[in-house]
């Protein structure tokens, strides 16, 4: 009987470590053309596994190609005008697949952007903390995996953004981001594109109020109507309910939704195989420890005599 009290008391910790797993986010990179920054064809590629946003940092360099665009470089080529990067303070990964989304704006821009862009990809499970900002620790990520070639001079950003560091130039309207825009188009000798980080909230002083995914939509308008050469990575730092990356649906959903998916792309991979059998075992072991605790119980309320009485000579 004690045993089976050390296996729930295992199972207790276990569940409680679960639940005490950070908020998971999700990312979305994007350009609506490839511009030839990219050989490879990476249209609604779908990126399973759990990263930090330093780890999406590296990802978005190495995979997404922006090394090119980031990173200083001898044979630098300018392929895209301006860089995007917009951080939102909702949306969590279960979000993506609910039918009654909180943003409908957002949802609808994100999944257009998503499906219709010859280069996209899609990080459903950044880890986040509010430990650390999330702008702070993704520009960190950009400057370590950069090799100390990352400029944080041609970074700027909105009035809501708590960038850390050297000073940085601050917008305070849709309309300056438009004037850096039109001032970058053909008209960058360094080869490098500027980055601008737009935080949730956009300007200081916004009045009315406007949601992300009005934001979003406003400044992907914006950018399409300015004929300018752009890519956009979306990511969030939502505040709420803690979640277990392994119980989300959105890696499923978005692929299950794609069109287009290659053939071998929804297939169970390693690592899916090796949580389906964690999970398989964990059924098991929870129905073999309520077939024992059951067994036990049954047999503790067995009455037996403690003698029996010698049979009687006729």
């Amino acid at each position: 009987m004690a045993a089976a009290w050390a296996v729930l008391a295992v199972l207790l910790v276990a569940a409680q470590a679960a639940s005490a797993a950070p908020v998971v986010a999700p990312a979305f990179l994007w350009a609506p053309k490839n511009y030839g920054f990219r050989s490879d064809d990476a249209k609604e590629v779908v990126h399973y596994q759990t990263v930090s946003p330093k780890g999406l940092a590296k990802s978005v360099l190495e995979e997404g190609g922006w090394s090119n665009l980031m990173c200083s470089k001898e044979d630098a080529q300018k392929n895209f005008d301006i860089a995007i990067v917009f951080l939102g303070s909702k949306l969590q990964s279960s979000d993506i697949s609910k039918d009654k989304q909180i943003d409908p704006a957002l949802a609808d821009t994100l999944k257009l952007s998503f499906t219709n862009s010859e280069f996209s990809m899609a990080f459903p499970y950044v880890s986040t903390s509010d430990d650390e900002k999330f702008e702070n620790s993704l520009l960190a990520g950009f400057a370590e995996n950069c090799n100390s070639g990352f400029e944080r001079n041609r970074v700027t950003y909105t009035g809501t953004c708590t960038v850390t560091g050297q000073d940085m130039k601050k917008h305070r309207s849709m309309d300056s981001i438009r004037d850096l825009v039109t001032s970058r188009m053909g008209n960058n000798p360094s080869g490098q594109t500027d980055l601008v980080v737009f935080c949730s909230g956009g300007f200081e002083d916004l009045d009315p109020a406007k949601s992300e995914g009005e934001l979003l939509s406003e400044l992907v308008a914006m950018l399409k109507k300015s004929g300018a050469k752009y890519t956009i990575l979306y990511a969030s730092q939502p505040s709420g309910l803690l979640e277990n990356p392994s119980n989300l649906p959105l890696g499923r959903y978005l692929a299950e939704k794609t069109n287009t998916t290659k053939p071998g792309r929804g297939k169970c991979d390693g690592e899916c195989l090796v949580k389906s059998t964690l999970l398989e075992g964990t059924f098991v072991g929870i129905v073999l420890l309520i077939i024992l605790i059951s067994g036990l119980m049954c047999m503790m309320g067995i009455d037996t005599p403690s003698r029996f009485e010698a049979p009687q000579e006729s």
